[in-house]
């Protein structure tokens, strides 16, 4: 499965520790992520990662790109909802496309962790209709 993750920076601490707590089973998929939290995952994890541009600076649309082409399955995006972002629209796009698209969205670690524990049990095999 394409998965795709994303991280403000107040939470690219936690993205890592996430993956570094999941990577066995975020080894067995395809990882997209915005650049630098590509970069600080790949770090931390050894997972490859496809990096596309930093969120910003348009990373977060290219994301959104390959949501609208059903191209990714699952999206992580621990966002920061006491700091107000510029590119906020950018996130209330992927969260609309995810919606559109049915591609389960986590904005927090609860959800993150329900989704990928779905995952490795299996229960998100469903995805493959869609495709």
């Amino acid at each position: 499965m394409n998965i795709a993750l994303i991280a403000h920076d107040a939470k690219k601490k936690l993205m890592q520790n996430f993956c570094i707590a999941y990577r066995q089973i975020f080894a067995k998929h395809d990882i997209y992520a915005t650049g630098t939290t590509g970069r600080l995952i790949e770090e931390v994890t050894n997972l490859k990662i496809h990096k596309y541009l930093a969120g910003n600076l348009g990373g977060e649309q290219q994301i959104g790109v390959q949501i609208e082409h059903n191209q990714i399955d699952m999206v992580i995006f621990l966002r920061d909802p006491l700091a107000p972002k510029s590119h906020e629209m950018d996130i209330n796009s992927i969260a609309r496309l995810c919606d559109a698209h049915n591609i389960p969205f986590a904005t927090n670690l609860a959800t993150a962790e329900l989704l990928i524990k779905a995952l490795d049990r299996g229960e998100l095999e469903w995805r493959e209709m869609f495709k």
